[in-house]
């Protein structure tokens, strides 16, 4: 694809799409340091430019799982929710027919488009809930 719209394929672009895909959910720091054990010279600043054309060429796509970096994962994957644990950080994929009959309600009643590939739903997942004696 890159070739295709006249780009080059660099070792560097290729080691941060690899990345993208080994890790599954990554931050540009995740993929940095993944990066960094396989050529030391590769910074930070190479990582986000590389992610942001990954990006515009649709082969990643990012989503926000906290305050902080947002995390990529292969555009090519299967459209899903993220269910992210406050306690824990883990993160669970769910199908997006579960938030489907919300979004269709927000375009009936306000117009409004959802992007379910950038929505995560926080809370405590099931494991933390059972360490804490919380009840569900």
């Amino acid at each position: 694809m890159l070739r295709a719209r006249g780009l080059r394929l660099t070792p560097q672009r290729q080691l941060v799409l690899q990345a993208v895909l080994d890790l599954g959910h990554a931050t540009p720091e995740q993929v940095h340091t993944a990066v960094r054990e396989v050529a030391a010279g590769v910074n930070i600043t190479t990582i986000y430019r590389t992610l942001e054309l990954l990006e515009r060429l649709g082969l990643v796509t990012h989503t926000h799982l906290s305050h902080g970096s947002p995390t990529y994962h292969a555009a090519g994957e299967h459209r899903h929710v993220h269910l992210v644990c406050r306690e824990c950080g883990a993160v669970e994929e769910v199908e997006p027919a579960l938030v489907q009959p919300l979004a269709d309600q927000l375009a009936a009643q306000r117009n409004f488009s959802v992007d379910i590939e950038h929505v995560s739903f926080f809370g405590v997942c099931g494991r933390c809930h059972d360490e804490n004696g919380d009840e569900k």
